[in-house]
């Protein structure tokens, strides 16, 4: 099968590899779609990260570059391996993508245990590829009505998820988002569901349409335009938001955050930072702010399928792109990375079917 393969930095191949079968306790799932991450875009660009070095196996995988990539994925069951008994073949699941250790699957934050990485990015195959097998523990069904294409972000949207419940927001909250990419997008569905007022800050204007257009923010400001923090608390009688969420991994938006929120607010770091960022703490001090962290998901799938299975949250509008496996990098990662004005979530299929 063809498959997306990370060898290092900016070093990317479409190569042929051998199919997966699915072993004991395991599914194989012929991948739909497969989106492309910021994440990826950081390994790409800076890394490798989470990806280990050629000549340095992770410790769970045993897995080193070069190895596939894809950790947003969907699809259908291929093909069920022994003890698995509660799928069915053409069922449409998405992946989990946890390479976790079995004995730290089952903890309530297993997202922390150790040495815990990705599927797609520390090892056991990748949403960029035709087919992967992965453990039933990782394999979600979605009810059939929900379109695979919408299932691929389903990921994502676990991430928003996490980050949501991190926060400790409630409904009738405010909040203000940094950037309205992806990760800035789909969280804004999730709060504008869970019930909050939502703002976002985005230089892309057809980002910010995007979002306005999808319902999810009660505006959006262009931080060339608007001093954001200073009508964040103009339209909170001077309070501030309650909560503030980081997306984009730029020092002056965790900067408009901590000048945002208010008084005893909350931020949420959802991106992954490929650079030190210079920020002014004393923001932080002054006003104590709890500036929280926030990795992947945990007991996160359930709930976040739900939304998408029931319709509280809409993903379509934030689907810009579908692309086959040899547009990667030219159509994918170049148009993620050097013209991101254009784009919110670009979608691969792998074997090419439905573009």
């Amino acid at each position: 099968m063809r498959a997306a393969r990370y060898y290092d930095a900016k070093d990317i191949r479409i190569e042929d590899i051998d199919n997966p079968t699915a072993g004991p306790g395991q599914v194989l799932i012929d991948v739909a779609w497969c989106g492309i991450c910021g994440t990826d875009l950081h390994e790409y660009l800076d890394g490798p990260i989470f990806i280990p070095p050629a000549g340095h196996p992770h410790p769970i995988s045993g897995e080193s570059a070069p190895l596939t990539i894809g950790h947003e994925m969907s699809g259908t069951v291929a093909a069920l391996g022994e003890g698995v008994d509660d799928l069915e073949i053409g069922q449409k699941v998405v992946v989990e993508p946890y390479v976790i250790r079995e004995e730290h699957e089952n903890d309530q934050d297993y997202q922390l245990s150790p040495d815990m990485n990705f599927i797609g990015l520390g090892g056991h195959g990748g949403g960029l590829a035709e087919q992967i097998a992965v453990r039933r523990r990782w394999v979600h069904p979605v009810a059939d009505h929900v379109n695979l294409d919408e299932a691929a972000l389903i990921e994502p949207l676990a991430v928003a998820h996490h980050a949501f419940v991190r926060s400790g927001a409630q409904a009738g909250d405010v909040a203000i988002i940094g950037g309205a990419g992806p990760i800035g997008a789909l969280t804004a569905a999730v709060l504008k569901g869970e019930g909050l007022t939502v703002y976002v800050s985005e230089l892309s204007e057809l980002r910010r349409q995007r979002v306005l257009d999808a319902g999810v923010v009660d505006d959006a400001f262009d931080p060339r335009e608007v001093d954001v923090a200073a009508k964040v608390k103009e339209l909170t009688g001077g309070r501030g938001a309650d909560v503030g969420f980081e997306a984009t991994s730029v020092d002056v938006v965790l900067a408009m955050l901590l000048e945002a929120v208010r008084p005893g607010g909350v931020i949420v770091n959802e991106s992954i930072w490929g650079h030190e960022p210079k920020v002014p703490l004393h923001q932080l001090v002054l006003k104590e702010i709890d500036l929280r962290g926030t990795i992947g998901y945990a007991w996160d799938h359930p709930a976040t399928i739900k939304l998408i299975e029931d319709g509280t949250v809409d993903v379509k509008p934030f689907i810009t792109g579908k692309i086959g496996l040899d547009n990667l990098i030219d159509e994918g990662f170049d148009t993620l990375i050097n013209h991101n004005e254009t784009a919110v979530k670009i979608l691969v299929s792998p074997t090419g079917k439905g573009l």
